[in-house]
């Protein structure tokens, strides 16, 4: 068979190398070597094995010739839809891959793919012809077993690993029917054989308290201990302020200061002070010295760099830093001295900073204060909050017209602010979710934002004008034809938008949030709008950031919870010692690539744990609620159906079969679903009540279906 195999190989090979051979697509080929048609299926595996030894390669007009197509070299990003794309590093534009033309590549591999279309104002298309390394070795699922059999089952919780993995029964490693676990992949499988593996931990069962969460954290790999090493090496970096330690550093001990935090916060990295000097703020920003506990390339800083961030889950978080760190010395507790990094601004009246120090200091906390507790004494004007922090009211009152001065500012030059209510998720002790509501921000929350914004921007504006290395906090504009994209759908609600020739400014995007304030598709447009947008990452190179209409942005004001902030500090502190040397500048930028890099990566990782920890408290919470009929928003229109929004932030799907009409049709157009018999019309934005049909907690998705209006009773709707 071998023989046979190699022979055709050569007589197509021959052919095309052929002076007289003219390219040709595989119809022609076939025809005009007589293939007959029950074996072309073989016919085409053999030019692709031609093609996989770079002996002949496909053009992008679907036409095969002698010799090797330039191959391109990216990491294969998998959709729930079954194509793909590969992103290429350097490059602006990911390449688009077909199902067919995936070659088995899983979510995450490394891979050599060939272009086989450029179409005219399109994404590029490639056919992947080698994979170079796989990206997932691990994966988290539900083991599903029968012990009369030999052989059991693994189906994963990530969707974009398209197969159930199959586990011998003596690598089982003992789970049973409803285990999570984690499994190794031995083998990837192939056209006709699934995937292979051996279980190598036992999570627990899918019933048990805490085990849905934990399957998160480990379906990301997500480090949750820290070694013995490292808490042995934070306990002893953890002691009181010394005289030593406030040698140096300016003692700004008896400045009126607080913190404001969420209630529940323990590390707090952020302490502000406001005073006026005539008609001047000045405006003190007073970071945790991290760095001083921090050493680098000590065994906690290599174990920080390499987590990048704390991850917030629903229940628990996952800090960088060990606690005796992150919630002890390096947070500013109140009647304590704490070793900081201070950015003392002066603004004028118009919201400009006119002058700024950033200095090592040592500072006293008179009190830590919750957001709810500012916005009681500034919005709510409650008389025994007033009472109770009665030294403290002026400068509260200070920083609300502060905070007020700079976001009118920022209004100026276009920043845009998505005013987005977050999930406030609250779980009884076994973690089931008793309350979900909208995480309004307040007067307080705001003021805070307000001043670490400036902070962060005065900070970067220094650092880049010195041309030493740093690390900026980078935003690029949106691409052309996402924009142009959000300029035709906002048409279908009478708006409009500027967009230039090859740019839109930020300002645009502010005006249109303007006008959609207060209307029922607010939610809808806004939401577009952040999607369309570009994701924000660190860089060593300052390019501005388009959210914040900002030419300089960075992150210095959470060094406990972000590696980036704790590698600026380093950067500062060696610049005012006096330490930034060529030796220091070569060192940074040699390190400052990869750290940025990496920092970005981890960020994303937490991002997504953090959103399916949330996602699938909402379906358990929905579990509750099955039959129940509520009053949404609809969000989103698709082929498939409607996506409705709840009070609550839950967002749930009603599928085209469980819509009232006999059938729908999607006018993409006009993003509308429209009935055919009856001419009912379902808009974007539109209010609707729905019924909750369905919550399921492996797919982490809800089912709703349209009801009555008169069906929603009274205080159903509440939440």
């Amino acid at each position: 068979m071998d023989k046979t195999i190699e022979k055709r190989k050569k007589v197509i090979y021959d052919l095309i190398c052929d002076d007289l051979y003219v390219p040709m697509k595989f119809k022609e080929l076939a025809m005009l070597l007589q293939v007959p048609k029950d074996q072309r299926n073989e016919f085409r595996e053999i030019l692709e094995t031609l093609e996989a030894e770079g002996k002949i390669y496909l053009s992008q007009k679907g036409k095969y010739l002698k010799g090797e197509a330039k191959r391109i070299q990216g990491v294969y990003r998998a959709s729930l839809k079954g194509f793909g794309f590969v992103t290429v590093p350097g490059e602006a534009s990911d390449i688009f891959v077909a199902e067919e033309d995936a070659g088995g590549a899983f979510e995450g591999d490394q891979v050599e793919l060939v272009i086989t279309k450029e179409p005219q104002g399109r994404s590029r298309e490639g056919k992947i012809v080698r994979i170079l390394s796989r990206g997932i070795t691990h994966l988290v699922g539900l083991y599903q077993g029968n012990p009369n059999k030999s052989f059991g089952f693994v189906k994963p919780d990530n969707q974009k690993f398209p197969h159930d993995i199959f586990v011998p029964v003596e690598k089982a490693n003992g789970a049973v029917q409803g285990h999570k676990v984690v499994v190794e992949l031995t083998s990837y499988g192939g056209p006709q054989k699934k995937p292979e593996g051996k279980v190598v931990e036992i999570i627990g069962h899918i019933n048990d308290p805490g085990t849905d969460i934990l399957s998160i954290v480990k379906g990301y790999d997500l480090p949750v201990e820290f070694s013995e090493k490292i808490l042995n090496q934070a306990q002893r970096a953890a002691r009181d302020v010394s005289d030593a330690d406030r040698a140096g550093r300016k003692d700004i001990r008896d400045w009126q200061m607080v913190t404001i935090d969420g209630e529940d916060a323990k590390d707090l990295d952020d302490a502000v002070s406001v005073v006026k000097n005539g008609e001047n703020y000045i405006l003190g920003v007073h970071i945790a010295d991290v760095t001083n506990y921090v050493q680098e390339n000590s065994a906690i800083d290599r174990e920080a760099l390499e987590r990048g961030t704390s991850v917030y889950l629903v229940d628990r978080v996952i800090p960088m830093l060990p606690h005796a760190l992150s919630n002890g010395i390096c947070s500013l507790n109140a009647g304590e001295d704490r070793l900081a990094l201070s950015c003392i601004m002066t603004v004028n009246p118009k919201g400009m900073v006119i002058a700024h120090e950033i200095a090592e200091t040592v500072i006293h906390v008179d009190e830590r204060m919750s957001y709810t507790s500012v916005k009681k004494i500034l919005e709510d004007r409650d008389a025994n909050e007033i009472k109770r922090y009665e030294k403290l009211v002026p400068m509260f009152e200070r920083m609300q017209e502060l905070s007020g001065i700079l976001r009118e500012q920022r209004k100026r030059r276009g920043s845009i602010d998505f005013d987005f209510p977050e999930t406030k998720m609250v779980l009884d002790e076994n973690g089931k979710p008793v309350e979900i509501r909208p995480y309004e921000r307040n007067v307080a929350t705001k003021m805070i934002e307000d001043f670490m914004l400036l902070a962060n921007e005065t900070v970067a504006e220094d650092y880049f004008w010195q041309e030493l290395p740093f690390v900026y906090r980078t935003h690029e504009a949106p691409d052309d034809d996402k924009i142009r994209t959000l300029a035709t759908f906002i048409n279908n609600f009478g708006y409009s938008m500027h967009v230039g020739a090859n740019e839109v400014k930020p300002k645009e995007v502010q005006k249109l949030l303007g006008k959609v304030e207060g209307t029922p598709e607010e939610a809808l447009i806004s939401r577009l709008a952040l999607r369309s947008m570009k994701q924000a990452r660190y860089t060593p190179e300052n390019t501005g950031h388009f959210g914040l209409a900002a030419n300089y942005y960075t992150h210095f004001t959470s060094p406990i919870r972000r590696y980036p902030d704790l590698q600026i500090h380093r950067i500062i502190k060696d610049n005012l010692r006096g330490r930034m040397d060529a030796k220091r500048i070569e060192h940074y930028q040699g390190i400052l690539p990869e750290v940025t890099k990496h920092s970005s990566e981890m960020e994303r990782r937490a991002d997504e744990a953090e959103r399916e920890t949330i996602k699938l408290k909402k379906v358990e919470y929905m579990q509750a609620h099955i039959g129940e009929v509520f009053e949404g928003v609809i969000s989103s229109i698709t082929k498939w159906g409607m996506y409705v929004e709840l009070p609550n932030t839950v967002e749930g799907l009603v599928h085209v079969i469980n819509m009232v009409d006999d059938h729908y049709e999607y006018q993409q157009e006009r993003y509308e679903m429209v009935g055919t018999r009856r001419h009912k019309v379902y808009k974007l934005g539109q209010k609707i009540s729905v019924r909750v049909m369905d919550a399921d907690r492996l797919l982490r998705t809800i089912d709703f279906e349209i009801a009555d209006e008169g069906e929603l009773e009274d205080g159903e709707d509440e939440w």
